[in-house]
């Protein structure tokens, strides 16, 4: 009882240290999220360049990926980059050497990422509301949220996968990360159905969570579809991050052992 009362506290600690960060960096916290906004508000802008029979469905659909992308990026982006922001402050062998569980520090990184990933879309999905006056009377919006939710356990098992790039090269591990979000963005229909892609690239549209997180919120929020017939997905999304986040647990600590046997743990360039 005592050590899981320990476990619990130091999950709590990091979860404040790395939004206590935020207040450290505030000054880009508000660039990027300026950012955020108006490049989502951007892409919104294009459906309102269409037909007034195209129009609101248009901003709709382009405005239900900026803001979904959004979020599923900031979890994959902010616990993939975990060890490269360890370095970067010079805590990665305080954090390491801590007495608690890795599973509790990974764990306290990925809650941190939920709950930063959450503040930052709703903020945006705020300024999305005020600018386009656009009104979805049949929306399904539990259905979206239920999807929404079963997409987090998938992506916090790839956003451990992408963790282990950094453990493994310094500089070219925080790079490649990038480029695997990069092509999560290309093959997932974030902007576009997945239907116009080559069909040597759609393949890899089947392998992302997000693909199946987009169609099923479309789905709910622009026809309506009830809780009962998303559910589905949901459950297959929630599955996928039960294989997924253990798979990436043990990818992660296999590569820090590796790390800790080559000296590059610590190294900063």
């Amino acid at each position: 009882m005592i050590a899981m009362e320990r476990e619990a506290r130091a999950l709590g600690s990091i979860v404040r240290r790395n939004f206590h960060l935020i207040r450290r960096y505030l000054g880009w916290e508000v660039v990027f999220l300026f950012y955020n906004i108006v490049n989502t508000l951007t892409i919104g802008l294009i459906g309102l360049s269409l037909p007034p029979s195209q129009r609101a469905t248009t901003v709709v659909y382009l405005a239900i990926g900026a803001l979904l992308w959004n979020f599923l990026s900031i979890l994959f982006q902010e616990i993939a980059n975990a060890v490269s922001w360890e370095r970067w402050e010079g805590t990665i062998e305080y954090s390491f050497m801590a007495p608690i569980h890795r599973l509790t520090y990974l764990f306290g990184v990925c809650l941190y990422a939920v709950l930063y990933g959450l503040l930052r879309t709703m903020v945006v999905l705020l300024a999305i509301m005020f600018f386009f006056h656009v009104s979805i009377r049949h929306a399904d919006w539990m259905g979206a949220l239920l999807v929404l939710m079963g997409s987090v356990l998938p992506f916090i098992g790839l956003g451990l996968m992408g963790a282990v790039l950094p453990l493994i090269s310094t500089e070219r591990g925080a790079q490649a990360t990038q480029i695997i979000q990069g092509v999560l963005l290309l093959v997932s229909g974030v902007y576009y159905p997945v239907s116009v892609l080559p069909m040597w690239l759609r393949w890899f549209s089947y392998a992302s969570p997000a693909t199946y997180t987009l169609e099923a919120s479309r789905s709910a929020i622009l026809q309506g579809r009830s809780i009962g017939s998303v559910a589905g997905i949901s459950l297959e999304l929630l599955l996928s991050g039960f294989i997924l986040v253990p798979l990436g647990l043990w990818i992660f600590t296999s590569a820090e052992r590796w790390a800790m046997h080559r000296g590059t743990l610590k190294r900063n360039g």
